[in-house]
């Protein structure tokens, strides 16, 4: 089997269609993130196969099995997507986070189609054991 070609930050941002930035200024400051391999031209290049199990193991968010028309609490969200209940109020007051579908009980409840909607987008970084 041949080994994969080096890639350089862009080139792993596009193939995981993620942005640049993200990479440059999160991810690969990660302290689980590979080594350079080497460098073409002025840019460091990356063993591709390490890169992927980092991204999995550290960066990948898995979709949230959430039921559509159920109504979730900020605490039931966390269990289900790792998202805390304070990270939900903290968005919600920069709009960053849906207002909720039902606010008659002691908590606040959304949908499980919404919460799917918001989390559309929004970055996979997951702390790790190292992180």
């Amino acid at each position: 089997m041949v080994a994969p070609e080096p890639e350089t930050l862009r080139e792993i941002a596009a193939r995981h269609g993620r942005a640049y930035n993200t990479l440059r200024n999160q991810w690969s400051r990660h302290p689980a993130w590979p080594d350079p391999v080497g460098k073409r031209g002025q840019a460091y290049v990356y063993d591709p196969v390490k890169v992927d199990e980092a991204i999995a193991e550290h960066f990948a968010r898995e979709g949230a099995e959430l039921e559509p028309a159920r109504l979730y609490t900020a605490r039931e969200i966390e269990a289900a997507t790792g998202i805390t209940a304070a990270t939900i109020r903290a968005d919600r007051s920069r709009s960053r986070w849906p207002a909720p579908d039902d606010s008659s009980g002691p908590a606040h409840r959304w949908y499980g189609r919404t919460v799917a909607q918001a989390l559309v987008g929004r970055r996979g970084y997951r702390r790790g054991a190292t992180g």
